[in-house]
């Protein structure tokens, strides 16, 4: 167990966790019918790395399993066993911290560019400018790169949208204008950057996927896959990292006159308290056996798994007292990451965790550099079919264009 944290000077009253919805709390372990959640910390690792007994609940995740059973592949994310090993092993030099080294020169520049709008208008919409940044630097990772038209930011967007209508004929509609969405995402983005990778491979996702004899159909499919793991995940952290370090000066004077270390550090505090997913979905193939608190506890097979990552990464057993306070200075467990499970753990830990950490780092400290504030609180809402927290209306604004409120 983990000592009491430090007397952190970020641990006050509204550097606590701002994703809030409600539903926190519960046993670490309980069970309805054959839908177990898990809420320890040690519990959620410990079926994160039981790839013998655990499997991906892809009739869970995404509401995958449908859209999955016509496909002829299942995208990475969804794989298990030797087919994810392999296709694991075969990305991964895509993510090293090498690879991503060679795109700090990108990150910067586009990072540049997409703050200049904000320079000559003294007002901007951080949700806008993170998704542009998460997308062009993913993009290139991914492959991309030869859209038919401007927007596919706007384009991605539009693919993670969601709509709840009442009726049925609601329904359909919103059905078929996901479809649509697809559609356009494939032919003027998908299909153009597939055919550029026939003629001529590059070393991206895309070129790899194409050798691997990947058809159209699944290499959207995998698009789609990293448009939300490695995009839109993106896109909510910087709105949820810039809104901790605009709020807090000291957080933000510290943050800025620190080395890389320090500020990934502190970026990872704030992953910990706001994990951009709030659930995973796992189905046990084979009994399991949990402990906690001295009792035992016995999992059938085919029981449903839900992952509740909010409460395992605010465990005082593995992050210490306080653990809904920021306080990048806590002391850890063993074993225990500076981000908890956000990344999660095991075979399907995100491979791209230290991009989209080097990519919000420069990012934002391009922008704090700056003499910005947030205008208002930002909106926040949850996307129920994503599991993860939706930052919009974040706006900023330049102090010298005349910005004398705003959240200090």
């Amino acid at each position: 167990m983990t000592t009491r944290p430090p007397n952190c000077p970020y641990a006050h009253s509204h550097r606590h966790r701002k994703s809030g919805r409600g539903e926190d709390g519960g046993r670490a372990i309980e069970h309805r019918g054959d839908t177990w959640h898990l809420r320890s910390y040690a519990a959620v690792k410990q079926v994160l790395r039981d790839g013998d007994r655990v499997r991906q609940g892809i009739d869970a995740a995404l509401g995958a399993k449908a859209a999955l059973q016509t496909r002829q592949r299942k995208p990475v994310i969804f794989q298990d066993g030797a087919p994810h090993r392999e296709q694991r092993a075969a990305i991964a030099r895509f993510f090293t911290p090498s690879a991503v080294a060679a795109y700090g020169a990108l990150i910067e520049a586009a990072s540049e560019r997409i703050l200049a709008g904000l320079r000559r208008s003294g007002r901007g919409d951080l949700s806008a400018m993170s998704m542009q940044l998460a997308v062009e630097v993913a993009a290139q990772v991914v492959g991309l790169t030869n859209a038919r038209r401007p927007g596919t930011d706007r384009r991605i967007a539009a693919l993670m949208s969601q709509a709840h209508p009442r009726t049925r004929l609601g329904r359909r509609l919103a059905a078929l204008h996901s479809q649509l969405n697809a559609l356009r995402f494939y032919l003027l983005d998908v299909r153009p950057a597939i055919a550029a990778r026939r003629k001529k491979p590059r070393e991206d996702v895309i070129s790899h996927l194409l050798a691997q004899g990947y058809r159209d159909v699944d290499i959207l499919t995998e698009c789609m896959t990293y448009a939300f793991a490695g995009m839109v995940t993106t896109r909510e952290f910087v709105g949820m990292a810039a809104w901790h370090l605009l709020e807090d000066q000291a957080l933000r004077r510290d943050y800025l006159a620190a080395q890389e270390p320090e500020r990934h550090r502190i970026l990872h505090e704030i992953l910990r308290l706001e994990p951009v997913a709030s659930h995973l979905y796992r189905r046990t193939v084979a009994e399991v056996r949990l402990r906690h608190g001295g009792e035992t506890y016995t999992v059938p097979a085919g029981a449903l798994l839900v992952l509740d990552l909010r409460a395992a990464n605010a465990d005082p057993e593995a992050v210490g007292a306080e653990p809904l306070a920021l306080c990048p200075q806590r002391p850890l467990a063993r074993g225990v990451h500076p981000f908890a499970l956000s990344f999660g753990d095991g075979a399907h830990r995100c491979p791209g965790a230290y991009l989209a950490i080097k990519e919000s780092d420069l990012f934002l400290q391009q922008l704090l550099r700056l003499p910005v504030i947030l205008q208002r609180p930002p909106r926040l809402t949850w996307s129920d079919q994503l599991g993860s927290y939706e930052l919009r209306d974040v706006t900023l604004e330049l102090a010298s264009a005349g910005g004398s409120g705003g959240t200090t």
